[in-house]
């Protein structure tokens, strides 16, 4: 095998070592924590404890404030969500009653039209019945003029037969003698006697028709007047038709007027309500506004709890976690890997011991890991506070698990050989801030 060869072999199998390496520190989480690890005097311990103490007690203190303070400011809430709600339902009730008037009142707007229009058409006919009338009032008094002219002519023409017949009588007995004597013969006579009936019969038949105008005239004017009066009752029921067409009308436009004042008063009082309701709206904002600011609080304060609750580590020296075993196998820091067999850092230290011998735990903690990995075995990893962990691999039994609270010397597993090792023993590493630091800081 030619030295090229033997490097790259060697290469492949440091870059493997690393990627295991870095599994196993991927594994192991971090914590942070408040330290102070220069404080090795008692009292000053037991002076921080008591402060602390304190100040976890205030920090509860002002919690419960709070979360009375939330609970208060939930209530007011809602009482404010509650009368908000109450308004909104008047509103919705007056909203409800407004619509029933506007409704209303489109329907007396539609019956009004209805009234408009039998009114127009009332006046229509007023007009239609008052040029009637005019007309009957015009043909009536031509007649009346017709019959007064007849009359007239029929007075007259009475006057002229009157005095002709008063003529005729005084001269009748002359005129009847002169026309015998005057006759020149039987035929002749006759004749004068058939002219003289004529013209009696003539101003008889002139008398007869100035008569039957008169009597013509008279029907007209009756007839006339009998039209007019047909026309002036149809004007009458019309006039009275129309009177109580506007009767109506008026009667309509005051209701309407008084159901839109009322619409305008339903109006008012729905805005009176509405700016009631914003106002609600502006408190209950400003009660969410609140209630954020004390949930922020509360989240803060509990965040300063959770911190000053936290375990921290009170310094001194770890307990051995192998008791009875000191013998180190394989030292913290940089050596040749057993099974890898290239250099690299060792970040623990080995301490030989038998498979099944206990395993203690090196100071007061919480256990965060209790598992099983490839690389370590089963493993355990503790905090003790200050972003301080212990590790503990290759056991062969597991005592403890996850989220339990041991003391220091507490037994937490038995020594064994599982994982990579090449034989039983504890492998004790200590982490810092997330990094692993030299485990003989606190051992010794």
């Amino acid at each position: 095998m030619n030295l090229r060869t033997l490097l790259i072999k060697r290469m492949y199998i440091f870059v493997l070592c690393m990627s295991l390496c870095m599994a196993q520190f991927i594994l192991l989480p971090s914590y942070a924590a408040y330290a102070d690890e220069d404080d090795d005097d008692d009292d000053d311990d037991d002076d921080k404890s008591s402060d602390s103490s304190s100040e976890i007690n205030e920090i509860k203190r002002q919690i419960e404030e709070s979360k009375a303070a939330k609970e208060k400011a939930n209530q007011t809430k809602s009482t404010l969500a509650s009368g908000m709600a109450s308004v909104q339902q008047v509103i919705g009730s007056l909203q409800k009653e407004k619509n029933d008037v506007v409704t209303y009142v489109a329907t007396l707007d539609a019956a009004m039209e209805q009234i408009q229009d039998d009114l127009d058409a009332i006046n229509e006919s007023i007009s239609e019945n008052e040029i009637q009338l005019d007309d009957a009032r015009q043909s009536l008094e031509e007649a009346e003029d017709a019959l007064e002219e007849a009359e007239q002519t029929r007075e007259e023409e009475y006057e002229n037969i009157k005095d002709q017949v008063k003529f005729m009588y005084l001269a009748s007995k002359s005129t009847f003698l002169e026309i015998l004597v005057t006759s020149q013969s039987v035929s002749d006579l006759l004749n004068r006697t058939h002219y003289i009936s004529k013209i009696l019969d003539y101003d008889r038949e002139k008398l007869d028709e100035y008569a039957a105008a008169v009597d013509s005239a008279n029907e007209a004017r009756e007839a006339m007047e009998e039209s007019k009066a047909v026309l002036e009752e149809k004007q009458t029921e019309l006039e009275e038709k129309q009177s109580e067409a506007q009767d109506k009308k008026d009667d309509m436009s005051d209701l309407i007027s008084a159901k839109e004042t009322e619409i305008n008063l339903y109006s008012a009082e729905i805005g009176s309500k509405e700016e009631q309701v914003r106002e609600y709206q502006a408190m209950i904002a400003q009660q969410d506004a609140e209630i954020a600011a004390i949930e922020q609080a509360i989240k803060q304060q509990q965040a300063a709890l959770a911190e000053a609750n936290r375990r921290q580590y009170g310094g001194g020296q770890f307990v051995w976690p192998a008791p009875g075993y000191t013998r180190i196998s394989d030292d913290y820091g940089m050596r040749n890997h057993p099974t890898l067999g290239v250099e690299m850092m060792h970040n623990g230290v080995d301490m030989a011991a038998p498979s099944g011998s206990p395993i203690k735990a090196a100071a007061d903690g919480t256990v965060i890991a209790a598992s099983y990995s490839s690389t370590m075995g089963n493993y355990i990893m503790i905090d003790h506070g200050s972003d301080i962990i212990t590790v503990y691999m290759h056991a062969s039994s597991l005592n403890v698990s996850a989220g339990q609270e041991v003391s220091a010397g507490d037994r937490i597993g038995s020594v064994g050989s599982t994982g990579r090792s090449t034989g039983p023993h504890l492998h004790f590493g200590v982490r810092e801030n997330g990094s692993y630091v030299n485990p003989w800081k606190y051992l010794k």
